[in-house]
């Protein structure tokens, strides 16, 4: 199976405002972006829309290592959050209901499919890859400002 490794970023301009996304995709020495934005917008939906992007590119079930830095993405999988809200009906242990069920739905077909490891990294902070993200999803989020 080949592994590819993701790197992906959202920015939002106002928390909902125009809105941008990017992905680094990595695989054998070849590397693609992905990028792409709203006029109206949240970031965690930016940066949920980076990883359901980067992983649509992959035309085969493959092993990929997504580095986020959006506790948003990463924690709702790796500690199981996505998991029991799908089984409650998109509700939070609270109650409430979950926000972004639309993408969290597709994000769940892409994972089902491939073998994905979400890997947090701190934002802003070295991480060459993650920077380069930032700078296209503020570049697209430039874009989509009235």
């Amino acid at each position: 199976m080949k592994h590819v490794i993701i790197y992906t970023d959202g920015a939002c301009s106002g928390n909902p405002g125009p809105g941008g996304y990017a992905a680094i995709l990595e695989y054998n020495g070849y590397t693609k972006t992905v990028k792409g934005g709203a006029a109206e917008t949240t970031n965690n939906r930016m940066e949920l829309s980076a990883a359901i992007e980067a992983l649509s590119m992959l035309r085969e079930s493959c092993e990929v290592t997504v580095y986020s830095d959006s506790k948003y993405l990463v924690d709702s999988v790796t500690k199981g959050w996505l998991y029991s809200w799908q089984k409650k009906g998109y509700k939070k242990s609270d109650g409430k209901p979950v926000l972004n069920v639309d993408l969290w739905e597709k994000l769940l077909k892409l994972l089902s499919y491939h073998n994905v490891e979400f890997l947090w990294v701190e934002g802003h902070n070295g991480n060459e890859k993650n920077e380069m993200c930032d700078r296209i999803a503020v570049e697209m989020s430039e874009k989509y400002k009235k």
